[in-house]
C-alpha cells in the first residue's frame, strides 16, 4: 500500500525513485518485518501465557520434552504473520498477481493451522484435527490458488518443469502441471510442519531457503541476469523477492524468542504455512528442484516419517528410534541444542549447493 502511494508522488518527488528497486524494498521488508515482531513479540507471548494458549506436548516424546516444554505457549505462527503481512503490505506491488497468489497460500495455510492449533489447545491434545481433514483442506486450498494463477497468469513457462545442472532439459507438464504443483505447495507445507519438532529447528532453514530463493526470484525477473545464467526469465516474479524478504524479517524476529530454551512455539499456524509459501515460491520461480536441494532438511524430514510408516507396516519394525529423525538423535543420545545445530549445519551447505544449480548449467 505504501510502495502504491510512492508511485504516486514519484513525479513529484524524484528523490522517491530508490523506492522503485526491488533490492531496497526487499531489505525494508526485511527491516519492517523483524521489528514489528520484536516490537509485539513479548507483549504477544504474555497475552498467551496468560490465556493459556499452551502446547500440547506429545506424549509419545522424548521424556526431556515433558519436563521442559511442558508451559509453553503455541501459535507464534501468529506473530511471523503479523510482521509478514506488515513487511509485505507497505512495500510489495500489490498489483502483482504472484504477490497476491503468496499472500493467498501463506494467508489461507495459515488460517487452517491455526484451526489445527486452536484444536489441539482446546482439547489439550497433540492431535488436532485429523490427518485426512487437513492434507483434503490443503489440497482444495492449493488447487484454487493453482487454478486462479494459471488463468490470470500471462507466463508462458509456468507448465514447464525446468531441470538444474541441464541448459535445456525441460519437460512440458501439460495438465499435469496442477496436480505436480498441488503436491508441491501440500508437500513443501508438511514437511516444514514435522520439522517444526525442537526449539529453532525449523525457523533457520525456512530463513535460509528464503534468502536462497529471494535471489533466485531476483534473477529470474530479471532479463538480464536470467539471460546469463541461462534460467527462464519470467516478467514479474522478481516481486516475490519482497515477500521472502518478509518471511526472512518475521522469521529472524521469532526466532529471538524461539531460540532454546524457547518462549513459543511456531505451531501449525507457522509452519504450514511458511513451508506453503516455500512451494508456491518455488512453482513461480520455476525452480521446484532447486526448492527440493535447498529445503533438504526438509524433505529428509518427511521422507523419514514415511520411510518409518511403511517399513511398521510391512515388517512391524521400526527403522528409527523415532520420526521425525529429529526425534531419532534425542532418542539416541544427543542433546536437543546439538541436533538443531548440525541440522542448521546440514540446511546451510544444502541451501549453498542449491544456489550453486544457478550456475553449473
Amino acid at each position: 500500500m505504501l510502495y502504491l502511494l510512492i508511485l504516486d508522488l514519484i513525479e513529484t518527488y524524484s528523490f522517491l525513485n530508490v523506492f522503485k528497486y526491488l533490492t531496497v524494498r526487499t531489505g525494508l521488508a526485511v527491516f519492517t518485518s523483524l521489528i514489528v515482531v520484536f516490537l509485539i513479540g513479548n507483549p504477544f507471548i504474555n497475552f498467551f501465557s496468560a490465556k493459556q494458549i499452551l502446547d500440547p506436548i506429545r506424549k509419545d516424546g522424548p521424556d526431556e520434552h515433558i519436563v521442559k516444554k511442558i508451559g509453553t505457549p503455541t501459535m507464534g505462527g501468529l506473530l511471523i504473520l503479523i510482521g509478514l503481512f506488515s513487511g509485505i503490505l507497505l512495500w510489495g506491488d500489490l498489483t502483482n498477481i504472484y504477490i497476491w497468489f503468496l499472500i493467498y497460500i501463506v494467508g489461507s495455510y495459515g488460517l487452517l493451522g491455526a484451526f489445527d492449533d486452536y484444536k489441539k489447545v482446546k482439547s489439550k491434545n497433540s492431535s488436532g484435527i485429523s490427518f485426512k481433514f487437513k492434507i483434503i483442506s490443503q489440497i482444495i486450498l492449493a488447487l484454487i490458488g493453482i487454478i486462479v494463477l494459471t488463468y490470470l497468469s500471462d507466463n508462458q513457462d509456468l507448465q514447464n518443469l525446468y531441470f538444474p545442472f541441464f541448459k535445456n532439459l525441460i519437460v512440458n507438464l501439460g495438465w499435469f502441471f496442477i496436480p505436480f504443483s498441488i503436491f508441491i505447495i501440500v508437500g513443501s507445507s508438511n514437511a516444514v510442519n514435522l520439522t517444526d519438532g525442537l526449539d529453532g529447528l525449523a525457523t533457520v532453514p525456512v530463513i535460509l531457503v528464503a534468502g536462497c530463493f529471494a535471489f533466485i526470484s531476483y534473477v529470474t525477473g530479471n532479463v538480464v541476469f536470467s539471460e546469463y545464467l541461462q534460467i527462464p526469465y519470467i516478467k514479474g516474479v522478481g516481486e516475490a523477492s519482497v515477500f521472502l524478504g518478509a518471511i526472512i524479517g518475521s522469521c529472524l524476529g521469532f526466532l529471538w524468542f524461539n531460540a532454546p530454551p524457547a518462549k513459543i512455539f511456531m505451531g501449525d499456524t507457522g509452519s504450514l504455512s511458511l513451508g506453503g509459501s516455500l512451494g508456491a515460491v518455488g512453482i513461480i520461480t520455476k525452480h521446484e528442484i532447486v526448492l527440493a536441494i535447498t529445503g533438504g532438511l526438509f524433505v529428509l524430514e518427511a521422507i523419514s516419517v514415511i520411510v518409518q510408516v511403511i517399513s511398521f507396516k510391512m515388517t512391524g519394525k521400526r527403522i528409527f528410534k523415532m520420526a521425525p529423525i529429529h526425534h531419532h538423535f534425542e532418542k539416541k543420545g544427543w542433546q536437543e541444542s546439538t541436533v538443531v545445530i548440525r541440522f542448521w549445519i546440514v540446511a546451510i551447505i544444502l541451501a549453498m549447493i542449491g544456489l550453486a544449480t544457478l550456475k553449473f548449467r
